[in-house]
């Protein structure tokens, strides 16, 4: 929902309280975009941010295998682990602090599983899952996959601040992560009374806060854990943390083209979209090797007869 507040007038664009979906398992996230009121943020089409989820022995989160096109997934876990698989062979554990990024192009297959401690101990996930819409000219690129450990990630430490460049370029910074536009991910950390200009050579700007309150000068009032914050373009973004805080900080340039986006399938072509969910109801899609179980494809609302 949209929070009403006349705080938003100087630097803020819109306050957003994501909602809380189910996606089965007991494994809930807030997903921040796309949403009624804001669809993308630079080419950034979705957001989900889950945790701290504590799961009992033989609970874990199991995503059965999915497709999807058009799009890059970024996986990212503050904490917890999970297995990814694809169609093109991949087989990672992704791990706290850890890059998963994986370019579908034209179209690839992955599951989300939880590890085998999970099943014999338990664990707790805490963490985000992100859908960065690629070009228009490489929507049907080939699938790819890289794996970026957080040893290699770029992180600066100053005045404190702690930052992680996670993905992109920001503070001067780049990710190793194989972006394919202009983005910023960035996870921050703001000790009790620290201050951080937030760079303006992205077009569109937000933050999601994981923990903590943030306020922004030039404005009166707080926001706080869960809030997604969307920033003007242009302004002027200092923020400030009194009693400390965490943040992910996503921004980047808009696309040119509007992005259609239905279940896992991201493309700048309705028709485009037609074909892989035709593709997926006959299973005319890669396999994962392993893999035996699938996720049908969700009834279409627009093709559900009324109830007479």
């Amino acid at each position: 929902m949209t929070i009403s507040s006349a705080t938003v007038d100087l630097a803020v664009e819109e306050v957003l309280l994501p909602p809380v979906r189910d996606l089965g398992d007991g494994f809930k996230v807030r997903r921040a975009l796309p949403s009624a009121q804001r669809r993308t943020v630079g080419p950034f089409i979705f957001l989900d941010h889950f945790g701290p989820i504590v799961f009992r022995a033989g609970a874990g989160p199991e995503i059965r295998p999915h497709p999807h096109i058009g799009l890059s997934t970024l996986s990212y876990l503050l904490e917890g682990e999970m297995v990814h698989r694809d169609s093109a062979g991949n087989v990672v554990t992704i791990r706290p602090g850890d890059v998963n990024w994986m370019t579908a192009g034209r179209g690839i297959v992955h599951s989300e599983r939880s590890p085998a401690k999970f099943q014999t101990q338990g664990g707790a996930m805490f963490g985000q899952q992100i859908w960065v819409a690629l070009p228009k000219a490489l929507e049907e690129t080939e699938p790819g996959f890289s794996h970026h450990a957080e040893d290699f990630l770029p992180a600066l430490e100053t005045d404190g601040v702690s930052l992680t460049i996670v993905a992109g370029e920001a503070f001067g910074e780049r990710s190793p992560v194989p972006v394919y536009s202009d983005l910023m991910y960035v996870d921050v950390v703001l000790k009790p009374g620290a201050r951080l200009q937030v760079p303006a050579q992205h077009i569109e700007r937000a933050m999601f806060v994981v923990s903590g309150e943030i306020e922004v000068a030039g404005q009166t009032g707080n926001f706080g854990e869960a809030q997604f914050v969307v920033f003007k373009p242009g302004a002027e973004i200092v923020l400030q943390a009194r009693s400390g805080a965490h943040l992910m900080m996503v921004g980047g340039e808009p696309f040119p083209e509007p992005r259609h986006i239905y279940w896992n399938f991201v493309s700048s072509s309705k028709h485009r979209i037609e074909q892989a969910k035709f593709d997926w109801r006959q299973w005319r899609c890669p396999e994962i090797a392993g893999e035996t179980e699938f996720i049908p494809l969700p009834p279409d609302p627009s093709r559900i007869a009324p109830r007479g």
